[in-house]
């Protein structure tokens, strides 16, 4: 079995005597790409929040690296190397590709957002973000505004610039929302040539992108985790066809087969 590199205990979160998130034990193996799915409402978000920490638990516990970060702040927790990528594409729409990137690459050196540097002086980051644009496939508009690219190449932007923090797990929350099918084929792709040598534990709705490219899944429903394992086990579960119903339930078959 592969190395554990993150684990929660009991992990619950309530909000006023709604439990959003209840008592999830999770096991993310290093070098995987662990999927997090279910149903709408089935605390996803939440739970990436608080592995994040933008959430405190109500209880239970969070391992990274074997050390419990339960109760450290989020820039603590970035800095030991779990780094996030958010649902809406983040990016500085003025800035060209290049400065973008080069902005994760001045946080990671603890200039953070240092922009009155000289360019000669931030140049020393450019030969790494020219590097990082071409793991994602950008190396040819590293010079246009970050703004004026397509929206699945500003989510491979994006990436990049998660990828410039060095983070040893990367959480992805939904990478492929609101894409058309030919972004979705481009960005699945990127997460997987992305992910080799890196952990990747990601929120994903397409349950395609999920068969293609996850080593695991653990699907929650109504804040618990509901079932565990391979796509094709997952998948075949009368519990998790029951909780996505319908048409969702239909499109979880018909992954397989295509």
């Amino acid at each position: 079995m592969s190395e554990t590199i993150l684990e929660t205990q009991g992990l619950t979160r309530e909000f006023k005597g709604f439990v959003a998130v209840s008592d999830v034990n999770l096991r993310v193996q290093r070098g995987h790409i662990h999927a997090l799915i279910g149903p709408n409402g089935a605390g996803k978000t939440t739970c990436f929040n608080l592995l994040t920490k933008f959430l405190a638990p109500t209880r239970g516990t969070i391992r990274f690296n074997g050390a419990d970060i339960t109760r450290e702040a989020p820039a603590d927790i970035a800095r030991r190397g779990v780094v996030r990528s958010f649902q809406i594409s983040a990016v500085f729409p003025r800035l060209s590709v290049l400065e973008n990137v080069r902005i994760g690459l001045q946080r990671q050196a603890g200039w953070s957002f240092q922009f009155w540097r000289s360019d000669k002086t931030l140049g020393r980051f450019d030969e790494r973000a020219r590097a990082l644009l071409a793991e994602v496939g950008l190396q040819d508009v590293a010079g246009h505004a970050a703004g004026a690219l397509a929206y699945g190449r500003k989510r491979a932007l994006e990436i990049a610039t998660t990828l410039a923090m060095e983070p040893e797990l990367m959480l992805l929350d939904e990478p492929t929302q609101g894409m058309g099918h030919e972004d979705v084929d481009r960005v699945t792709e990127l997460i997987k040539r992305v992910s080799a040598g890196r952990t990747i534990l990601m929120v994903e709705h397409n349950m395609k992108v999920v068969s293609r490219i996850a080593d695991r899944i653990t699907v929650l429903q109504r804040g618990s985790i509901l079932a565990e394992g391979p796509y094709a086990e997952v998948s075949a579960d009368p519990r998790v066809l029951e909780a996505y119903m319908g048409t969702e339930a239909a499109v979880l078959q018909g992954a397989l087969v295509h």
